[in-house]
């Protein structure tokens, strides 16, 4: 209890000393992570939004981290993932502004204590509410799309730095990826039994994830947000998109965030917002068709095979079951990326061990 006093009391203060003491403060409902938001109101109508991110979770990668270092340390050093940390944000966010694009005004924050005062962009933008409220889909896409190839035109950063605070940019590596996809391996058997995963198995899994992996090293790489997808993003007034949940940025792959935003695994993505999205980015990053459409099916799997490995753990570990409803889609994304020739060795493997995954696609 005095711990949740003193969260309280810090709070406080840091609301004081930003100008925002006497607002009305209604908490939202909670992240899927250790951060929580709450909507402020001040007399005149003033709103913003403050971001309580305690520093309780495992600490993030350093760029000097050896593998093994990275997995004494646990998850979020492996996978190279912010651990929340608000000075992360905070810098991410000027150079996305910097790139030209959106992300919320940062109007005060703490990074010692864990604290941020932000933009309120209100309510009921995001991409999927929109959707389901009628709003046509190729426009919202297309401009993700553009806003993408934007950010990519910038410089990529090796370090941000801001008034004495300091985030290493870090590349989505090999150790990185083999974590996320192991997830696949670890889970999905474990959820479903028509999947096998022997221990002869196992060896063959290895040597085709790192086939991908392999691929995936000699791609071209990019600034990435990771989690550029449709509940992420948001429809402002001025026809821009407000950008949102952007802290685990890495040097990684353009194809990441395209297969994020059109393999989307809670919603579907039309075929003609799918064909918008990357005929846009094509047009607009002036990149070569063939090779981007490989290194999609390429971390396209690696990440199918990822989320279908959280969503298993998340049911069989966690019990929530209400991931049951997204795996389907899922799997019916995994098959249409296996059907490229790069990555004909995993689909092979999947064919072998989980034939019902490929009978999505027919």
């Amino acid at each position: 209890m005095s711990s949740d006093l003193d969260r309280t009391a810090l709070i406080d203060q840091f609301l004081a000393d930003a100008g925002w003491g006497d607002a009305a403060i209604g908490w939202l409902g909670q992240d899927a992570s250790t951060r929580r938001y709450a909507r402020l109101a001040r007399a005149g109508g003033e709103t913003a939004i403050l971001m309580d991110a305690p520093l309780i979770e495992d600490d993030p990668c350093t760029p000097d981290m050896t593998e093994a270092e990275r997995q004494k340390l646990g998850w979020n050093a492996m996978t190279r993932l912010a651990s929340s940390r608000v000075d992360a944000f905070v810098l991410i966010a000027q150079h996305l502004r910097a790139a030209g694009l959106r992300p919320p005004e940062i109007l005060a924050h703490d990074s010692t204590h864990g604290f941020a005062l932000l933009e309120d962009f209100g309510d009921q933008r995001e991409f999927a509410r929109l959707i389901e409220g009628g709003a046509a889909e190729v426009p919202l896409y297309t401009q993700a799309a553009r806003d993408l190839a934007k950010l990519h035109r910038h410089p990529k950063p090796d370090i941000l730095e801001h008034q004495g605070e300091r985030w290493p940019i870090l590349p989505f590596d090999d150790v990185a990826l083999r974590a996320n996809a192991d997830l696949y391996a670890d889970w999905l058997h474990q959820y479903d039994d028509r999947a096998r995963m022997t221990d002869a198995d196992r060896a063959r899994w290895e040597a085709a994830r790192d086939g991908l992996i392999e691929q995936a090293m000699g791609f071209e790489r990019e600034f990435t947000l990771r989690d550029y997808h449709a509940e992420n993003l948001l429809w402002l007034p001025e026809d821009r998109i407000g950008l949102l949940d952007f802290q685990d940025a890495v040097i990684g792959w353009d194809a990441w965030d395209l297969a994020m935003l059109t393999q989307d695994s809670r919603r579907e993505v039309s075929a003609a917002a799918t064909e918008a999205v990357l005929r846009t980015y094509l047009e607009e990053s002036g990149k070569e068709e063939s090779a981007l459409m490989k290194r999609l099916a390429v971390i396209g799997t690696l990440n199918a095979l990822r989320i279908a490995g959280v969503f298993a753990r998340l049911v069989k570990r966690d019990g929530k079951p209400r991931y049951n409803d997204f795996m389907p889609r899922q799997q019916l994304m995994l098959a249409r990326n296996l059907k490229h020739p790069a990555a004909a060795d995993m689909r092979i493997f999947i064919a072998d061990t989980a034939p019902f995954i490929l009978e999505a696609e027919t």
